[in-house]
C-alpha cells in the first residue's frame, strides 16, 4: 500500500499533468515551485523514468506520464472528492469577498456559486476593472479575484491560476454587415472596416485594439461612437446599430443565434483571453478553497466562453 508521502507525490504529478506547468501546479497545491519540482524529481527517481520534458510550452508529458495519469487519476479524484466533501461542509459557514467583472459575474459566476450560498456560504461580491480588483486583493480588502489579466511580477504576494478562456468575436448588425465590401474585406479587413464606428469598453479600446493587432496587425483606425464600461451595454449598443465591437462569445452568442448580430470576421483560430483565479499566496482558507473548487468544476463544463 502506498504511504501518505507517495500519495502526495502522485497528487503533485497529477496537478502538473493537468495544468501543464510546475508553476500552475504549485499555485493549486499551495506550495512553492521548488517544492513541487523536488516532489516530481523524487517520483521520477522512484519510477526510474522521466515524466515531463521541460520546454517553453511548459511541462510536456512523456508517454510514461500519460500512462501513469491514466492509472492514478480516477482513484486520486475519488479520494480527493471524499476529503473535499468533508472540508466543504465545514467551510460553508464562512464568507468570501469576491471581485470580478460585472458581465462575467452575472452570466457565469453567480449561477455557478448560488448552490454554495443556498448551503450557507456568504458571498460579498465587488464588481470592477481588473487592476482595481487586484489592488484590493493585495491590500487585504478581498479574498479572491477573477481577473482578465495576470498580476504583474512586481505585485508580490499574489498567486494566479489560469481559470477559463474567453473567446472574442467581431460583430455588427446584419444591416451594418451589408455595408461592407466583401471582396475588400477578404483582401484587407482593416481597411474594409475602417469606415464603421466602434463601440468601446473604455477610451483605450483594450479589447478592440487587441483583436485588431492579433488579426489585422495594426491599431484600429475607426472612429469611436460610444464608450461605456460594461460589455452588456456595449452589446446593447451594437444591437441597436450604434457601431461594431469585439465581445466575448458568451455575451454575443444569444444575439448571434437570434440573428440580431452577425460575425464580421472569421478566423481559423478565434482570439482568446485567459481569465485567472487570483488569491493571496499560500493555502487559501476553507471558504475560499470551497469557492475555488466550485468555480473549477463549473469551468470544466463551460469550455471557452
Amino acid at each position: 500500500m502506498a504511504c501518505v508521502s507517495d500519495l502526495d507525490l502522485l497528487a503533485g504529478f497529477l496537478e502538473i499533468y493537468r495544468r501543464g506547468s510546475l508553476t500552475a501546479a504549485a499555485a493549486a497545491l499551495g506550495l512553492s515551485q521548488p517544492a513541487v519540482s523536488g516532489q516530481l524529481a523524487r517520483l521520477e527517481d522512484q519510477m526510474g523514468t522521466v515524466l515531463f520534458e521541460r520546454s517553453r510550452r511548459g511541462a510536456v508529458p512523456t508517454q510514461q506520464a500519460h500512462e501513469l495519469a491514466r492509472r492514478v487519476a480516477a482513484p486520486l479524484d475519488q479520494l480527493r472528492g471524499a476529503l473535499d466533501e468533508d472540508a466543504d461542509g465545514r467551510a460553508r459557514g464562512g464568507t468570501v469577498r469576491l471581485g470580478a467583472a460585472g458581465e462575467l459575474t452575472a452570466s457565469r459566476l453567480v449561477p455557478a456559486l448560488a448552490p454554495l450560498v443556498s448551503g450557507g456560504l456568504r458571498l460579498d461580491i465587488t464588481l470592477g476593472l481588473a487592476e482595481d480588483l487586484l489592488t484590493a486583493l493585495a491590500d487585504g480588502r478581498s479574498d479572491l479575484v477573477v481577473s482578465s489579466v495576470r498580476p504583474p511580477a512586481d505585485r508580490r504576494g499574489l498567486t494566479a491560476m489560469p481559470f477559463v478562456d474567453e473567446e472574442f468575436v467581431l460583430v455588427a448588425t446584419p444591416t451594418t454587415a451589408r455595408s461592407i465590401d466583401r471582396a475588400r474585406l477578404a483582401e484587407d479587413p482593416a481597411a474594409a472596416l475602417a469606415h464603421l464606428p466602434i463601440v468601446a469598453y473604455s477610451h483605450e479600446l483594450p479589447i478592440v485594439r487587441r483583436y485588431w493587432r492579433s488579426e489585422f496587425g495594426r491599431r484600429p483606425p475607426n472612429p469611436v461612437s460610444m464608450t461605456v464600461p460594461d460589455l452588456r451595454a456595449v452589446l446593447a449598443a451594437v444591437v441597436a446599430g450604434a457601431g461594431i465591437s469585439v465581445l466575448p462569445r458568451y455575451l454575443a452568442g444569444p444575439a448571434l443565434a437570434a440573428g440580431s448580430l452577425e460575425l464580421l470576421h472569421h478566423t481559423q483560430v478565434q482570439p482568446l483571453n485567459t481569465l485567472y483565479l487570483v488569491t493571496p499566496s499560500g493555502p487559501p482558507p476553507g471558504p475560499v478553497a470551497l469557492v475555488l473548487r466550485q468555480l473549477r468544476r463549473q469551468a470544466r463544463t463551460w469550455g471557452p466562453l
